[in-house]
């Protein structure tokens, strides 16, 4: 791994560490994390291989992305705070984030030291054709957890928005105060 992978990789958790304390949901919220997975992608995703069985190799690991991605926006705590909107990632949506992102860290550290020759056994048994199909899943899956779970996110907290809104509705043979 380079020095850019570690950052990059490092950066991407440190996005949901800073959520664990509560603040205001904005705009950096969301274009944060974008702009590293975008990034990302750029620096790394040159070609998505379609031969073989990688699209396949893509397509899994992409929908792991995009259950993690779900899965860590649903699990993140949206609420009003008068105008504003306050989140905080909870530690199930931390413990998700870190497990994809740690995942990833993980297989390429290995990969770097010993795994390559497991790899390309593995690779060659299920008819995935160059270490770019490996590359492509990786970053899309990263790219998808990411907008996934800000896509989650934003469509939350524009139910909490629309709640808001919304006059709660007196309960069915409720007497109603009308001396007011």
């Amino acid at each position: 791994m380079t020095t850019t992978d570690w950052i990059t990789d490092i950066a991407l958790v440190l996005v949901v560490f800073r959520q664990l304390r509560e603040d205001r949901l904005s705009l950096t919220s969301y274009l944060i994390p974008l702009g590293i997975v975008a990034f990302v992608a750029s620096h790394y995703l040159h070609s998505v291989p379609t031969a073989g069985n990688d699209l396949v190799l893509i397509g899994t690991l992409v929908a792991a992305g995009a259950a993690l991605g779900i899965a860590g926006g649903i699990f993140t705590r949206i609420r009003a705070a008068g105008e504003h909107l306050l989140i905080k990632a909870g530690a199930a949506s931390a413990l998700l984030w870190v497990l994809g992102m740690g995942a990833r860290m993980v297989f390429q550290v290995w990969v770097d030291h010993g795994g390559a020759d497991d790899v390309a056994r593995f690779s060659v048994t299920h008819h995935i054709t160059t270490g770019d199909a490996w590359v492509a899943a990786f970053v899309l899956m990263a790219l998808t957890e990411v907008v996934t779970r800000l896509a989650t996110i934003f469509i939350r907290s524009r139910m909490v928005v629309r709640e808001q809104r919304i006059p709660t509705a007196p309960r069915p043979g409720a007497v109603l105060d009308r001396t007011a």
